[in-house]
């Protein structure tokens, strides 16, 4: 039997005010994703992929249509809803880090908990854990402006996945690193979502990249034109 679908998305739109026009980002788009995949999100620029994924990940509001992760309407939540709910389900990774440079790995990654009523051994655990994921685990005392690109990137992604959350978005992810770096960053995802169960969405305009997803979507002015499994 096959799995509930963890996202379903039904006739999603975006359209965003600029001056006297309207641009759509996002057409009415459709489209279900299992627990345990890893979908990558292709298309040129201004296609919708960030758009969607922003969307996915509760950073934007749709102007309509229906966005359903676990079973929650997304856009049914207001603002001190959607900050919990984020925290609780969804990890980011994005192109630039955002890592807090003066701290360590450790307290970069720690971040997220501190949200929550963990205490301070529960929380300094599960960076342990989330630090020994991505190969860092010696590193935890380190500052992050110490770390090389890669090392950043992977720090990143323990931070993203601290909180134990079911659905890992990233944007670009390997879009700052070197071809040795950004390959160890998408094994750490692709071995997150075949090892650990973990649903990840990934924009990206590199097809080697896209190699390592399960799943294709292409987007181009707002719509699905595409939809490639690779099971």
């Amino acid at each position: 039997m096959a799995a509930a679908p963890i996202v379903v998305i039904r006739d999603l739109t975006k359209i965003y005010r600029q001056g006297d026009i309207d641009v759509t980002a996002l057409a009415g788009v459709s489209l279900d994703i299992t627990p345990g995949e890893f979908v990558v999100l292709m298309g040129p620029s201004g296609s919708g992929k960030s758009t969607l994924l922003h969307i996915l990940a509760g950073i934007d509001r749709p102007t309509g249509g229906s966005v359903k992760v676990q079973g929650i309407e997304v856009a049914n939540l207001n603002e001190s809803q959607l900050a919990d709910w984020r925290n609780q389900n969804v990890g980011f990774v994005f192109q630039s880090f955002n890592l807090i440079p003066v701290l360590t790995a450790a307290e970069n990654v720690e971040l997220p908990l501190l949200l929550t009523a963990l205490s301070r051994s529960e929380r300094r655990r599960q960076v342990e854990t989330a630090l020994s994921l991505v190969g860092l685990a010696d590193r935890g005392h380190h500052r992050t402006d110490q770390m090389s690109g890669g090392q950043q990137q992977r720090v990143a992604i323990a931070r993203a996945l601290v909180t134990d959350p079911a659905l890992i978005v990233a944007d670009e992810p390997t879009g700052n690193l070197d071809a040795k770096s950004a390959s160890d960053v998408l094994h750490i995802l692709q071995s997150l979502s075949r090892s650990a169960g973990k649903t990840v969405i990934m924009v990206t305009h590199d097809p080697k990249a896209a190699g390592y997803g399960t799943r294709e979507l292409h987007l181009e002015k707002g719509e699905l034109v595409e939809n490639v499994s690779k099971a």
